[in-house]
């Protein structure tokens, strides 16, 4: 499995390489180079799994579920870094960067895709943990890139807010390790997952129950779970574009991941008890108070990015509903709601990237007129926040049918307030982007040099994905269904 230490290792490699770069032509196309081999590496790996089944080494593992989102997160590092490259130079050149700290933006850029690689492929949920933990540091250096006191407090919000969190998931990791000693053959592997999942029956039920409440309160603040939230909005509307899209469309997925790990663990240490769907109640509840109140922080957005901030935690919310609710269908659906989020949400905030630039602002009462100053920012715009919303016959519509569908199915008296909540947002989404797209252009306002490959790329995919799914995928998302739920569609 070469192609997994190359994913892997590229990254910490590309980082080191682009800390000494000072040359920002050359570092930028590098950028994209690194995170172009990253791509391709996870294509040939998953391909490998596909034939070869799980593959497991010394702390680390790769199954259906991990090498799906690993390949989702090189890809849409890839689309972010080609969007970057002329981007960020654009930034550069007004002055609000310096050449070091470009050095900084890329060299942290390739850390913070090894920081998330590396928790999607370990095996051990201490590593896991402490790569969680290296996205946080990664992450605070990016979002206060621009050094403004805007971006210095966020990042200082950020750090803090997710420093708790992530010290709750550590204690429950702890807890884990500790029901691990009773349960495992040999102690010293309490702490690999595989492990654990093999004797999870044997696991103290009392233990796990106390410990998912901490891990999911822990990983649930990254995730973006209301009210661990506040951090996002400011983090997403502070840091730079680039840094918008991936920690939307991939940290947050991330975390969601590892809450999904350990649910698996405390269903089967559960599954002879009273409370045997204890954790999923437990997320479908965070999942449905941060998209009701997510929906609502909608309506009194006045800045761009903290208003698809806040679409992001509504479809965290749906996603950790659908997760909660279990069974094959809801499985499925979320699933398949992390993948065309994450393409959807990351060419928005690229679009939104280069509103800003047309208008020389965030605030959204001054973005006006942008499909006739530039069509094509205007138009990605528009498709954007049409996927996003769930129209059909985009893949959030596909996604979202099915998560109504398995709501009615096991809990209908929800469907109501879904249907509701769904909505709201959608008001909220297109009272703020209509005049945005076809309003008044100002004087004077004129197109800046953009970058819509990502944006094309992403929501083409989107668009397929809502027409038909392919046979390889629909297969693929029904494996990671079986190894989550226990059976597929």
């Amino acid at each position: 499995m070469s192609a997994f230490w190359l994913t892997l290792l590229t990254p910490v490699i590309g980082a080191v390489v682009l800390a000494w770069i000072p040359r920002l032509q050359v570092s930028s196309w590098l950028n994209v180079g690194f995170c172009a081999l990253e791509f391709l590496a996870s294509v040939v790996m998953a391909y490998q799994i596909k034939q070869q089944g799980v593959y497991i080494t010394p702390g680390f593992q790769i199954d259906a579920f991990n090498i799906y989102l690993i390949m989702l997160t090189a890809f849409v590092g890839l689309t972010t870094a080609i969007f970057s490259r002329p981007y960020m130079q654009d930034v550069c050149e007004q002055g609000r960067l310096t050449r070091s700290r470009m050095r900084l933006y890329h060299a942290m850029y390739q850390a913070f895709l090894f920081t998330m690689l590396l928790a999607l492929s370990s095996d051990n949920l201490g590593i896991l943990w402490v790569a969680v933990e290296g996205a946080t540091l990664a992450t605070v250096l990016l979002v206060s890139l621009y050094r403004t006191p805007e971006s210095i407090e966020a990042a200082w919000k950020y750090f803090i807010l997710c420093g708790v969190g992530i010290a709750l998931a550590l204690f429950g990791t702890v807890l884990v390790y500790f029901a691990a000693q009773h349960a495992l053959p040999d102690p010293e592997q309490g702490l690999n997952w595989h492990t654990l999942y093999e004797h999870a029956q044997a696991l103290n039920p009392t233990v796990m129950s106390i410990a998912f409440v901490f891990l999911l309160v822990g990983y649930g603040t990254k995730v973006g779970l209301v009210p661990m939230h506040f951090w996002l909005p400011d983090a997403h509307s502070e840091g730079p574009t680039p840094v918008s899209a991936v920690l939307s469309g991939l940290l947050l997925n991330v975390a969601l991941y590892a809450v999904v790990r350990f649910k698996m663990l405390v269903d089967g240490a559960l599954a002879g008890a009273d409370t045997p769907d204890m954790a999923g109640h437990l997320m479908m509840g965070f999942g449905l108070l941060s998209f009701s109140i997510a929906v609502l922080s909608l309506q009194r957005q006045k800045d761009i990015k903290r208003l698809f901030s806040y679409s992001s935690i509504e479809h965290m919310g749906l996603m950790t509903f659908a997760f909660g609710m279990g069974g094959s269908l809801a499985t499925f659906a979320g699933l398949l709601h992390m993948l065309v989020h994450s393409l959807t949400k990351s060419a928005i905030f690229v679009t939104v990237g280069h509103a800003s630039h047309i208008a020389n602002t965030q605030r959204i009462e001054h973005i006006r007129g942008l499909i006739r100053t530039q069509p094509g920012v205007g138009w990605g715009l528009l498709l954007g926040v049409a996927a996003i919303a769930g129209f059909p016959p985009f893949g959030l519509f596909s996604s979202e049918f099915l998560i109504l569908s398995a709501t009615i199915q096991s809990w209908p008296w929800l469907t109501l307030l879904l249907l509701t909540g769904l909505g709201i947002a959608f008001a909220g989404l297109f009272r703020n982007v209509h005049p945005m797209v076809y309003g008044t252009a100002p004087d004077g306002q004129a197109a800046v040099s953009a970058n819509m490959l990502p944006v094309v790329l992403h929501l083409l995919l989107v668009l397929w994905l809502g027409l038909a799914i392919p046979a390889f995928l629909s297969g693929w998302l029904n494996d990671v269904t079986v190894l989550i739920s226990g059976k597929g569609l």
